[in-house]
């Protein structure tokens, strides 16, 4: 490989790495109010909501109830503030267990 293409590539590999690594490094010292900290808790349950919502519509075009109701059981446990990685193998576990019904 070309020497300017792998140092271009380290160059944007510490770019990337930078912004990821400097906020968990002080994290720990950067005080915050309340309401800030209860809006960083919610960040993972929106994206998790950006993520699934579109896809509750495109899973089956014929049988559009199976999306809506993986997506109700996803909402019902991030509701209950399960961790989200059960939220969303619970998802996945209803629309399977749903298209062997259908």
């Amino acid at each position: 490989m070309n020497a300017e293409i792998i140092a271009i590539i380290l160059a944007m590999a510490l770019v990337t790495f930078i912004p990821r690594v400097v906020p968990a490094l002080f994290a720990d010292k950067i005080k915050v109010g309340p309401k800030f900290e209860k809006y960083l808790r919610l960040i993972p349950y929106t994206a998790m909501t950006a993520l699934v919502f579109p896809g509750i519509f495109a899973v089956d075009p014929a049988h559009p109830e199976i999306g809506i109701l993986a997506g109700l059981a996803a909402f019902v446990l991030a509701w209950r503030k399960v961790p989200l990685i059960i939220c969303v193998i619970a998802a996945i576990a209803a629309a399977f267990i749903l298209y062997l019904t259908l």
